[in-house]
């Protein structure tokens, strides 16, 4: 686990299919939005509208298993939002069994093993949605993310780099990446990543911590020093950026500041000195 919460990969749970369907279709229409629309996605601001939108389709068309295919990955998508996984992989494998040559509820329901903390059965439906679709940049940079929070880094960056080969405009897949090759050692490679991931999405804490990171492997205190303020200008409460520059205010004889970050790293996150400690600081 990173003590990062801006870098989960949030784009594989948004893997959504498109109803193509008559607003007749619906059970029920809203004044403005059909249930299509709604378990199409169209209204983002809560999942429930998409909750109910996607139960609304699949009431109405009990015989067309495409269409079921698709309103049981979408509503599957919108209970992944809310945290619920169980009903998420309830909804995936009723579209799979529905649709078994699509790569993506294989990819969402992985996304949503993996974040139930069951990264075995992630990577076996990382896998199932590659060998449908080897282009599949997602369950690749998925796949990637899976193998990084078994401590797999090595496996990692070779999904990384196919992701990155398959779409290179994905900011946090260059971060996560630059997170990999700074704790494998490759640091140049890492601020490297880094640097293109800022080019593409300029002010994200999560990727100013990375190359923070990076920064303290390579002992250059104040640039990490520099990149941890900056991402905890727009996080306050990056448990691994407080600790990072607390380790770097150290590292300059600056104890009492070093304590202090420190100290407010671990109210947020306790367990994070273990963390820098595996990543190699100590």
């Amino acid at each position: 686990m990173k003590y990062n919460p801006s870098r989960t990969i949030a784009y594989g749970v948004a893997s959504a299919l498109m109803l193509a369907l008559p607003i007749a279709c619906a059970a029920a229409q809203t004044p403005k939005i059909s249930n299509v629309d709604l378990c199409n996605g169209k209204n983002r601001a809560a999942a429930e509208p998409q909750i109910m939108g996607c139960t609304a389709v699949i009431k109405a068309n009990v015989d067309n298993p495409a269409v079921l295919a698709i309103a049981h990955n979408n509503r599957g998508n919108a209970f992944s939002r809310e945290g619920e996984y169980d009903l998420a992989i309830r909804d995936y494998d009723e579209s799979i069994k529905l649709n078994a040559n699509s790569a993506r509820p294989l990819n969402n329901r992985g996304v949503a093993y993996q974040k139930k903390g069951e990264y075995d059965l992630a990577i076996a439906d990382f896998d199932a949605a590659i060998k449908i679709d080897p282009n599949n940049a997602d369950a690749l940079a998925n796949r990637a993310e899976t193998y990084q929070k078994k401590g797999d880094y090595a496996d990692a960056v070779k999904d990384f780099n196919e992701a990155i080969r398959l779409n290179p405009n994905l900011a946090v897949v260059w971060n996560e990446r630059c997170w990999a090759r700074a704790i494998t050692g490759d640091l140049q490679g890492a601020l490297a990543d880094c640097n293109e991931s800022l080019r593409l999405e300029p002010n994200a804490a999560a990727t100013l911590d990375s190359r923070g990171f990076a920064y303290l492997k390579l002992g250059e205190w104040d640039a990490a020093i520099n990149d941890y303020n900056s991402a905890l200008q727009l996080d306050r409460t990056l448990a691994s950026a407080l600790y990072g520059r607390g380790y770097a205010k150290l590292k300059k004889g600056n104890a009492s500041g070093a304590n202090a970050d420190i100290a407010a790293a671990k109210a947020v996150e306790r367990n994070v000195a273990e963390e820098f400690a595996r990543y190699g600081l100590r």
